[in-house]
């Protein structure tokens, strides 16, 4: 395998379209680990099976397949015969963990049976701020307990129906005024207020060796008033590795935000997030970005600014990862619909919400 490969390895790449075009072919061809699929990309169900079977048989590897399906306004996958889950808000009120966790298991078995091998769920961000223009009712809570407690339920209902969670957005983004696809935020608290809010969440899902976390493109001035968590050792070799004990998959939130694209040369992001701790970058729109980012990081790993071992480490985590979760191509688009489904499904469409007092949830 090339130092080249070796690299794209580490890769979620993005592409246009409902079908797979020649650039994404080529870039899987170059080893890239995975791919994440969009709005743009999606037409119907069958569509979206047979592109990901697609995908996955051209690559002849394990390729991690992965999508945003959250529920409420975050559900890459609508209409018939996905289920319109509520925000995660609306379950975090109800305070019960079990329907929660079979929330998860609903959300496993409805991305499975497209070949989805990951989901960047759940948010486990702490919604302290009414301002704050991207996490809202993504929030399981405005209590950090009660987002610990439902965050971990509803990863761990995912994982036992074989799809990997990832926890976001670490190490919070609950309490910004920003939107980091727009903006860079950053958030003045203290490092004691840090860990009594922000942090809680993904110190109960590194307790519990859940798969994976993304990194927010947030700068937090009490641990590092330098640099977006993304690309500071601070943050998540000091924090997340090393405080919270967190040992899987540390996957950037995409590279494309203008958090970091309208701050950083995306090489600089690349190279730093990789130095910070960062194992798997998702890099979503642009080839010619995907390939400059790849690039980066194989002109750091022969020039010496990252070792041969940190590029093992992060390799092997996303082995481990991968030997869980990713399945080759398969044809599962008939568990839909079927008794198991519709018993997972029971009670849990976001009709079954509407009207409801929050006061008495």
């Amino acid at each position: 395998m090339s130092l080249f490969q070796e690299c794209a390895s580490l890769f979620i790449v993005g592409f246009p379209g409902v079908a797979p075009d020649d650039e994404v072919k080529r870039l899987i061809d170059d080893g890239v680990g995975g791919v994440i699929l969009f709005k743009r990309n999606v037409e119907s169900a069958g569509q979206v099976a047979e592109l990901v079977r697609t995908l996955k048989a051209h690559a002849g590897r394990p390729l991690i397949a992965s999508v945003d399906q959250e529920g409420g306004r975050v559900a890459r996958l609508r209409g018939a015969p996905f289920t319109a889950l509520p925000p995660m808000r609306q379950l975090g009120l109800t305070g019960d963990a079990a329907l929660v966790e079979r929330a998860g298991r609903l959300l496993a078995l409805e991305v499975r049976a497209l070949g989805f091998d990951l989901d960047f769920a759940p948010v486990v961000d702490v919604d302290t701020n009414p301002a704050n223009p991207v996490i809202g009712d993504r929030s399981f809570h405005r209590a950090a307990q009660e987002v610990a407690r439902l965050g971990v339920a509803l990863a761990q209902g995912l994982e036992a129906g074989g799809v990997a969670s990832c926890a976001k957005h670490f190490p919070g983004h609950g309490d910004t005024s920003q939107d980091s696809h727009h903006d860079l935020p950053s958030l003045p608290h203290t490092l004691e207020r840090l860990r009594e809010v922000e942090l809680l969440p993904f110190a109960a899902y590194a307790r519990a060796q859940l798969a994976s976390v993304m990194t927010a493109h947030v700068i937090f001035e009490a641990v590092d008033p330098e640099r977006p968590a993304t690309m500071s050792a601070r943050v998540m070799d000091g924090v997340l590795r090393r405080e919270l004990g967190f040992g899987g998959v540390v996957v950037s939130d995409d590279l494309e935000m203008k958090a970091i694209a309208a701050h950083f040369p995306v090489q600089r992001a690349v190279v730093e997030g990789f130095k910070a701790g960062v194992d798997a970058f998702l890099v979503c729109h642009r080839a010619d970005v995907q390939r400059e980012a790849i690039g980066a990081l194989v002109q750091a790993v022969e020039q010496g600014e990252v070792s041969r071992e940190r590029l093992a480490e992060a390799r092997a985590r996303v082995a481990a990862l991968s030997r869980r979760f990713v399945r080759g191509p398969e044809d599962l688009l008939g568990t839909l619909g079927t008794p198991a489904h519709e018993a997972l499904r029971a009670g849990l469409s976001a009709d079954t919400f509407v009207g409801r007092d929050p006061t008495e949830v």
